[in-house]
Order: structure tokens, then sequence, then C-alpha cells
């Protein structure tokens, strides 16, 4: 299990009151040399993205640095191409969230060239000595889904996973497999969605229906692959009966938790993560260096490693962590269970 990194930031500003604490973090210094941040998406397909993306371009706002957003809508070579755009801009810091990291390599070699820091987002960028990788502790992750189907008594499943070109997806694998070994739970069969495309779940599900009955649960890699497997085993009159996980708390995992037909989804406070993410990429933009506890192989260098814990929801938990944390409201997440059987839980 990875170390959960303590940071020496000041609690107001992870509280979201950076404007209050602004001496630290140069803020004033920082509106004067016009501080910008270059920050890369793989795309906003998973819902989660466009949270992460609002709460990082306010943090950094507060902080007097301006972000430009750039979306490769899952185009390995558009991001390419809008990473050195940001690069002849002489922008100050990037911030990536790759489409495939292995490809950007070269890429990011030219920014460290020209003194350009570079911040790994969520998804680690191989071999490429970034100054910064800052996620979830992926191996946990991994770890709460298997534990979720051994409590669930499963003794067979099927791994509908992301790509391979994201490399969160083996770390969650790592976590998974850990479980799965230590219980004797079998994987009958592991499928890779490309490019996150949830639709290749559901597709999974139809084109492998006898494999889908004999297995007891159904790990998926995210919940939007997750919502595309349960609508097809709902087709399937399969709904419900076969235990299935995912990651990333969508309000359509929420709403199925409460409804049955998931089992459970983790949590990943983005909030929390995107805060950490700007207020450091403004550090690294003004040049200063970081404080951090830890660090992690990127397969050729050890860098620096910041890891939020996740949390694991369920239906016991689900009002506590999810509705009382404002992340989805009440309403949304029991849209479709009616007042008695809710009350009847």
């Amino acid at each position: 299990m990875k170390k959960i990194v303590a940071m020496t930031l000041s609690l107001a500003m992870l509280s979201g009151c950076a404007s209050s604490s602004a001496d630290s973090a140069n803020t004033s210094s920082n509106k004067e040399d016009g501080i910008e941040i270059g920050l890369c998406f793989d795309s906003f397909v998973i819902e989660r993205w466009e949270k992460d993306r609002d709460v990082f371009v306010d943090t950094a706002s507060s902080l007097g640095a301006t972000v430009n957003v750039q979306n490769a809508n899952g185009d390995v070579d558009k991001q390419i191409e809008q990473i050195t755009y940001l690069i002849d801009k002489g922008v100050d810091c990037l911030v990536i969230i790759p489409v495939d990291g292995e490809a950007l390599t070269d890429v990011i070699k030219t920014a460290k060239e020209k003194d350009i820091a570079v911040v790994s987002y969520d998804r680690i960028i191989p071999n490429a000595d970034t100054d910064l990788y800052i996620s979830f502790d992926n191996n946990m992750v991994g770890q709460m889904l298997g534990e979720s189907l051994a409590d669930s008594g499963a003794k067979s499943v099927v791994m509908i996973c992301g790509p391979l070109t994201d490399g969160n997806v083996p770390m969650v694998n790592d976590g998974f497999y850990s479980v799965m070994n230590a219980n004797d739970i079998e994987i009958l069969d592991t499928y890779y969605c490309e490019g996150w495309k949830a639709e290749l779940g559901g597709a999974y599900v139809y084109d492998n229906l006898d494999t889908i009955k004999q297995a007891d649960a159904i790990m998926c890699g995210n919940d939007d692959v997750a919502t595309s497997v349960i609508r097809a085993l709902a087709v399937c009159q399969l709904a419900g009966e076969k235990p299935v996980v995912g990651q990333d708390a969508d309000l359509p995992a929420c709403q199925h938790i409460v409804e049955g037909t998931q089992l459970m989804t983790v949590f990943k406070p983005v909030s929390k993560l995107a805060e950490q993410a700007a207020q450091l990429s403004v550090q690294l933009a003004s040049g200063e260096d970081i404080d951090v506890d830890s660090t992690i192989s990127d397969g050729k260098y050890d860098i620096p490693y910041v890891a939020t814990e996740p949390v694991a929801v369920t239906r016991d938990n689900i009002d506590e962590v999810i509705i009382d944390s404002g992340f989805h409201s009440k309403e949304d997440v029991y849209m479709n269970v009616s007042e008695e059987s809710d009350e009847n839980e």
C-alpha cells in the first residue's frame, strides 16, 4: 500500500480560503509576473474531469495565476500538438492528464529543456522525470474494489477495465489482484475498454454472456463503464443479480447503489486533489521548491508524489460520504427510489 502524503500546506488554503493566505504562496508576485499554467486534459468523457477543471482553475486564479485549459478529446497526437503550443507560448507550468503517457516522453523532454515545470495529474507519465505526480492511491482503489466483492461472497469475477494506456489501470489492477489472490477468487476474464469508451463495457456483456452468467461479480474500471455494464445486465435480466463495482462516484453510480444494481463505488475527493494540484503547480511555476514527503518511480526516475486517500461508498454510507459532503444532492441520488422504499432501508 502506498504512503498517504502529509502536505505542508496551510489548512486555510486547503479549505478553499486561498485568497486569505495569498502571501504564503507569493500571490502578489505571481500577479506581477503573470504566472500562466497550461492544463491539458485527455478528454471530458469521464464525468469527474469537469469538476477537476473547475476547482483547479478557481484555486489557481485565487493565487494569481491564469490557466489555459486544453482538451485533446482522447487523441494523443492532438494532445502533443496542444502541449507543444503551450511550450511555445511560454507557460510557466504544464499540468497534464495524459491520453497515453508513454507517447508524451519526447514532448515533456522539450518542456523540461525550456525550464517549464511539468505535473502528472492523476495519471503518471512514465520515464519523463516530471516535477510532481499527484493522484489518488490507485493501489488502494483496487484493494477497495476487491474487498467489496470478497465481502459479497464472490468466488469468480470478470474484470472490465480501462485502457492500459492509462497508467493508473495497472496500479488499480495490482491492488485488485492482491485481494483476489488472498481470497482465492478466480478471475474468469479481463477486458480493457479502449479510450475509456464505456459502451465497450456493455458490448462485452452482450458478446460474452456465458462468461458473465458464470461470474459471481463484475469489477469495472470506472463508474461510466459500470453504468454501461448495468444497462446491458438489465437487458439480459441480470441487473442486481451480479454485484458490480466501479470508481469515481458518478451520479448514475450513486443512483444504482441506492437502487440495488451496483454494490459500491470508490469516491475520490477531487476537490481536495485539484486544490492541492493547483497550489503546488503555482509554486512550481513561481520557481519555488515544493515540500512533499514521498516519491514514486515513473519507471526510470524517482519523482515527488502526492497521494490522496479514496473512500469506499456503499448503500450504508452513501448519505454521509456523498450527500452530506455536497458531492451530489439527495434529490438526485434518490431520484428513482420511492420514499417508502428509502424509509424501509
